[in-house]
């Protein structure tokens, strides 16, 4: 049984680089390092091994999953969502979200606390010498990001606010027992559209917000809703205040088990509940936020492997209905604790593959100044990495890759 993971996985761009090693020379071409320490690591040195432990560390794709991506994308494009259906899935998005939350119960959602893990700002601000601090949770859903948070907070001066633009979601976090009545500090819950054209949430004042935490909200929004989302959120921030994300990454498995008919635009579909999901790439995260693609030595890959049992894997995530065969917009997320991850130490970390060849193409409204947003550059970068999660089945012998997004980024001063 491993360690708890108790450190982030991905890399501090303004600490100085560990030294680097790697398996083979196509892992020096890109620096990229993970910030893990006091861990053995396992190294799968022969394949023919791979089923017979529970772990294995930093493990990069197969030389054929290309193959594997352009076969589903392949499909996915002769059957894409008919043009004169789509309005109906874009018009009013928060109507499906309400009824995945009413088809759910708030059990069903696991809280996130490897979030504490991740972005220790977060816990930075619960401490009680913190002083006034104020966080505001964008896309909260049933408000699994801020109860872990609201439940360890020591600091009395701690403002929690958390936002969706599904009101069944608000009323779930309002109905919380934590929200009732907070251990400490204070907790306000409101419905408010992250893509609004009438600015702020009722009582938010520009600039009031330290910290805004998004996890998974920019795939849920078409790509014609990210500049409005953008400016909304710089409006909201102190100056230097910070934005720490999570998001779908480009040809995660849920992307790749997309059937006929889900396919609204490149790496943007609709899932079987009607919710929508688009799924990153690094630049083009580096450029809503900043204005300009992502440099090299911003960037970490961190690519781990580990196993699932066969009762869980049938699917790798809930499914909100019984006859969607594509992923709900709740994903399988890393728990920070797992039993079976070993943690990569920073001599050993995993850079990008660039042999692989993946596409690296961004939206084409990322390609010229973003519409209702203000002119870049807007943030700078902190963190940006990509965590590749290879899960691993040894009863049905299947490999299955998971690709998230993570970054960190703090607003300019004026």
């Amino acid at each position: 049984m491993s360690a708890a993971k108790s450190t982030s996985s991905v890399h501090d761009v303004g600490a100085d680089k560990p030294p680097f090693g790697s398996r083979s020379d196509r892992f020096s071409v890109i620096c990229a390092f993970i910030s893990f320490s006091f861990f053995q690591s396992r190294f799968l040195t022969d394949e023919s091994q791979v089923w017979s432990q529970n772990a294995w560390d930093h493990v990069p794709p197969p030389d054929d999953q290309m193959e594997t991506i352009n076969a589903s994308l392949s499909k996915q494009r002769l059957t894409p969502v008919p043009d004169a259906d789509k309005p109906k899935y874009n018009e009013k998005p928060a109507r499906h979200w309400d009824n995945f939350y009413k088809m759910n119960s708030s059990n069903f959602f696991r809280n996130r606390k490897w979030l504490h893990n991740e972005f220790p700002e977060l816990v930075e601000a619960a401490q009680s010498e913190a002083g006034p601090k104020m966080i505001a949770e964008i896309g909260c859903g049933a408000g699994n990001s801020v109860f872990p948070l609201l439940a360890s907070n020591k600091n009395p001066h701690l403002q929690l606010r958390a936002y969706d633009y599904s009101s069944h979601a608000v009323k779930l976090v309002q109905n919380n027992e934590l929200y009732l009545s907070p251990p400490a500090g204070s907790i306000h819950a409101a419905v408010w559209d992250l893509t609004s054209a009438e600015g702020l949430p009722v009582g938010l004042e520009p600039e009031t917000v330290d910290i805004v935490i998004l996890v998974f909200v920019f795939s849920a929004l078409h790509p014609d809703e990210w500049g409005r989302a953008i400016s909304n959120i710089y409006k909201m921030l102190k100056p230097g205040g910070l934005v720490v994300m999570r998001d779908y990454g480009r040809h995660d498995l849920t992307q790749l088990r997309f059937k006929a008919g889900r396919l609204l635009d490149d790496n943007f579909y609709i899932r079987g509940d009607k919710t929508r999901v688009y799924f990153f790439e690094l630049d083009e995260l580096s450029l809503l936020f900043t204005g300009s693609k992502a440099l090299a030595n911003q960037i970490t890959d961190r690519t781990t492997e580990e196993v699932e049992d066969d009762s869980t894997h049938a699917s790798p995530v809930a499914s909100p209905g019984p006859h969607s065969q594509e992923a709900s917009p709740v994903p399988q997320e890393p728990s920070g604790s797992s039993d079976v991850l070993s943690p990569v130490p920073p001599s050993v970390a995993t850079p990008h593959t660039p042999d692989l060849k993946i596409e690296t193409d961004v939206h084409p409204n990322l390609s010229k100044p973003l519409a209702n947003c203000p002119p870049h550059p807007l943030f700078a970068t902190e963190q940006l990495g990509v965590d590749r999660r290879l899960l691993v089945n040894r009863k049905r012998q299947l490999k299955m890759y998971r690709v998230w997004m993570q970054g960190k980024f703090r607003k300019l001063s004026s």
